[in-house]
């Protein structure tokens, strides 16, 4: 059944079934009943895709991501995932370009930001990190209907169309068990290096690894960097807090930095062993989780995140399905003895 054969069984024109469809105009009471008796008969669905190439109009989503090198290579696994589905999704008019900003230079991001919304595409990817920087442009976004789905982190107070990532709470209070099955009775403090301590996701693992400690009682240190505008957290940095705080029994950092902490520590990592857990499964994390220097990533699926942030736009926008505010991604946990063969 296509529009054109309703048409027919309503003797009316195909624009009459066209503003049936899709509610807009004006349509007598009489006809419309008519039209709409022969679409639910014969179960007719309009084919968004269809109606999209008819208009010979392409779909744009644009992606405004971190550099690519930046986080040790971690958004370029979400870059990775985006670019699979753009694959996926082209052949049907689809258009996907991803932004790269700089996410330690504000200049950048609002160049780059600004950028996007001027080319008005018909969807919005964005990681809602440095909250102070980046939430102008979001409620830019949001007051101007774009479609917007976040990854990686959230804006609670935001609304976008989904959500796409860990419970960060979750992640931090799984780090604090983590430390218990490691390091048994914990009796002098455990570090923990607060890495981009503005963003959402980076406070809330923090909180859930508080609430742990304080369930079980062990002693714990918060070390925050939240200067976003410098630079990612150095070697050098957290050499200093590790000659300052000499007795620990354990580490976690909240972000994908661990390998920093093993070059940081150097010998002083294997002549005083105590547990590292960390985020990500980025290639250097991967490496001394392999050789036994880190013992426990938290890894968050990078790559699923950003196909499926592609393809909920997708289905919103082109198919006009509703999809879920939140899809959550599974807290995977990698050790020494499962760590695959490439990231994850």
């Amino acid at each position: 059944m296509t529009v054109r054969e309703i048409a027919e069984l309503a003797g009316v024109s195909i624009g009459t079934v066209d503003r049936v469809l899709h509610k807009r105009g004006r349509v007598s009471a009489v006809t419309k009943t008519r039209v709409e008796t022969i679409i639910e008969q014969y179960q007719f669905t309009p084919n968004p895709i269809a109606r999209r190439l008819k208009l010979n109009r392409p779909c744009r989503f644009c992606a405004l991501i971190p550099r690519r090198d930046q986080d040790a290579g971690y958004w370029g696994q979400i870059m990775d995932g985006i670019e699979r589905a753009s694959c996926e999704i082209r052949a049907l008019g689809i258009e996907t370009k991803i932004v790269e900003f700089d996410r330690y230079d504000p200049a950048s991001f609002k160049k780059k930001s600004g950028s996007i919304r001027a080319e008005k595409p018909d969807g919005i990817l964005f990681a809602p990190i440095m909250p102070k920087l980046t939430r102008p442009f979001v409620e830019r976004v949001i007051t101007e209907k774009i479609p917007l789905v976040f990854v990686d982190s959230d804006m609670p107070e935001i609304r976008p169309l989904c959500v796409i990532g860990q419970d960060p709470f979750k992640g931090g209070y799984l780090a604090g068990r983590l430390f218990h099955l490691f390091a048994g009775n914990v009796s002098e403090p455990v570090a923990v290096l607060d890495a981009h301590g503005d963003d959402y996701h980076i406070t809330r693992r923090r909180d859930g690894f508080l609430r742990y400690a304080r369930k079980y009682g062990f002693p714990v240190i918060v070390e925050e960097y939240s200067d976003y505008e410098g630079s990612e957290i150095s070697a050098k940095e957290i050499s200093r807090f590790l000659v300052k705080n000499r007795r620990l029994s354990g580490l976690f950092i909240t972000n994908c930095m661990a390998h920093r902490v093993v070059e940081a520590s150097g010998r002083r990592r294997r002549n005083c062993p105590f547990p590292l857990i960390g985020y990500d499964l980025i290639p250097n994390n991967r490496s001394l989780l392999i050789n036994g220097r880190i013992d426990a990533i938290i890894a968050q699926r990078p790559e699923e995140q950003g196909r499926e942030a592609i393809l909920s736009l997708f289905r919103s926008v082109v198919l006009e399905q509703k999809v879920e505010a939140r899809l959550e991604i599974p807290l995977d946990v990698y050790i020494r003895e499962n760590t695959p063969p490439k990231s994850a």
